[in-house]
């Protein structure tokens, strides 16, 4: 009779992580953060309270976001994972991140990957959410070091700007 340990047996996971196909073999209790930090080295992510509190290592799962330190790599077979990194080598916040050094929206920087994320998919559905919005939005990301102004105040600048630009694309 084997002395294996059940929660030590790895599992083969197929997934895509900033648009590329991962496959490996990770242990059935490994947490997607984990797997993105130390399996694949995708350190922009962070571990904060692994308990899914402080929302530092939100990611984006099949389109929504989500906590990395509450899911498993195991569960997320065929699942379409983006990274802060995959974000901004594709484009997609780089006039977010540019608000937020404009408006030193960043501090130590531990807390901002996950702002930047959990703003996106705000800015994503709104054209110009309000402050109190925004606030709601990013309420589950802790922040320490800033007081949360200079964030509200760059995604909102964000938000002004992009409408501005898509209403001159459309009268164009």
């Amino acid at each position: 009779m084997g002395t294996e340990n059940a929660f030590a047996s790895e599992i083969e996971v197929s997934l895509r992580v900033n648009g590329e196909t991962v496959r490996k073999r990770v242990g059935a209790n490994r947490h997607l953060i984990d797997f993105l930090r130390l399996d694949l080295e995708l350190t922009g992510s962070h571990v904060g309270c692994e308990q899914g509190v402080c929302g530092a290592c939100t990611v984006r799962v099949n389109g929504q976001i989500m906590r990395g330190c509450l899911l498993l790599a195991a569960q997320l077979q065929d699942a379409d994972v983006w990274t802060i990194e995959g974000l901004t080598e594709s484009g997609e916040i780089k006039d977010l991140q540019q608000d937020f050094i404009e408006r030193n929206a960043l501090q130590c920087g531990f807390c901002t990957p996950a702002m930047l994320i959990t703003a996106a998919e705000l800015l994503s559905r709104e054209t110009i959410p309000s402050r109190e919005d925004i606030r709601e939005h990013i309420s589950g990301n802790y922040c320490r070091c800033t007081g949360y102004e200079a964030i509200v105040d760059a995604i909102g600048t964000t938000a002004q700007r992009r409408a501005a630009s898509a209403q001159k694309g459309a009268a164009e």
